[in-house]
């Protein structure tokens, strides 16, 4: 009883955890699409394009969904901002709007509390990875339906980013 109780917390906090990433990527996905939307006055063909790509390619991310759900919208946003940067940099305007910086404040706050949810969300994998391989746990987690869980890696993309120091 006491190690299924035991195993149960660990695997709820990465429940917890998971969740905690979706509902701040869904927050970054709104801001994201309030961005698209103040690029509508200033280039319509590329709106239409961002906001379509954006509906598309969004998915929920719930406390059942697996790290690679949450890497794969990573990279949706990270494709998306990078389109809506391009906009920016032909109109300068749009990038001098002070609601076009508050958009990309609250979009940098949310991949900021994305990446500390990340690092919970590990923490508790490890924690269960790690009880599920030692003995007696090993013997009895697999008969209770625990088994061990992926951990979220960092998108590629960011890993591969330049140093800004040269």
């Amino acid at each position: 009883m006491s190690t299924r109780r035991k195993l149960a917390v660990m695997d709820e906090n990465i429940n917890n955890a998971m969740s905690q990433i979706g509902v701040q990527l869904s927050s970054r996905f709104d801001a994201l699409t309030a961005l698209v939307d103040l690029t509508k006055s200033y280039a319509v063909h590329e709106y239409q394009t961002l906001i379509e790509t954006i509906k598309s390619r969004r998915s929920v991310i719930t406390a059942k969904s697996a790290p690679d759900d949450v890497l794969k919208q990573e990279e949706v946003i990270s494709e998306n901002l990078g389109r809506i940067s391009m906009v920016a940099e032909r109109y300068p305007e749009l990038k001098a709007s002070e609601t076009y910086a508050r958009f990309m404040n609250a979009i940098d706050s949310y991949e900021k509390m994305v990446q500390t949810s990340g690092l919970i969300y590990n923490d508790s994998v490890t924690k269960l990875n790690r009880a599920i391989r030692m003995v007696p746990t090993s013997l009895i987690a697999g008969m209770l339906g625990f088994h061990q869980r992926d951990y979220l890696e960092a998108v590629k993309e960011k890993a591969d980013m330049p140093d800004m120091e040269e």
